[in-house]
């Protein structure tokens, strides 16, 4: 029987939850290849996936609260979790910083999310053995 290899993964999630099924699937892969003894290096949210990082997201209670999941996944696993500067403020997604920045009367960013530029995405294709897409589809 061949040795498997442990790998290192940067997740990045396009679909936003609720409109899509990539955050789910995403979680779901993240769990397997934690239990399976590799790495996450980081999470990184983009375009709609940034959705994933509100605060002020409330889905009826009988429906799985997929920010509030990701939040306890990486907050368990020591995982950062980053939401794209300029997806999260097309979106109206933000942090204290830039909430202040732009004069908005509220912050919005789930904790223990992050906002973050293009870097950080970069940096983990580069630290990563494997970057990982989850899209909306269609």
């Amino acid at each position: 029987m061949a040795a498997t290899s442990l790998q290192s993964y940067t997740l990045v999630i396009t679909g936003a939850p609720y409109s899509s099924q990539a955050p789910q699937t995403a979680l779901l892969f993240a769990r397997a290849a934690l239990a399976a003894g590799h790495t996450l290096d980081r999470i990184f949210l983009y375009g709609d996936g940034v959705h994933l990082a509100s605060a002020l997201s409330a889905p009826p209670s009988d429906e799985t609260h997929w920010p509030v999941e990701w939040a306890k996944f990486l907050t368990e696993n020591a995982i950062p979790g980053f939401a794209c500067i300029a997806s999260a403020l097309r979106r109206g997604l933000v942090n204290d910083a830039e909430q202040k920045r732009y004069e908005l009367p509220a912050s919005n960013l789930l904790e223990p999310f992050i906002i973050a530029g293009l870097g950080e995405w970069v940096e983990g294709t580069m630290a990563s053995s494997r970057v990982i897409y989850f899209h909306a589809g269609g």
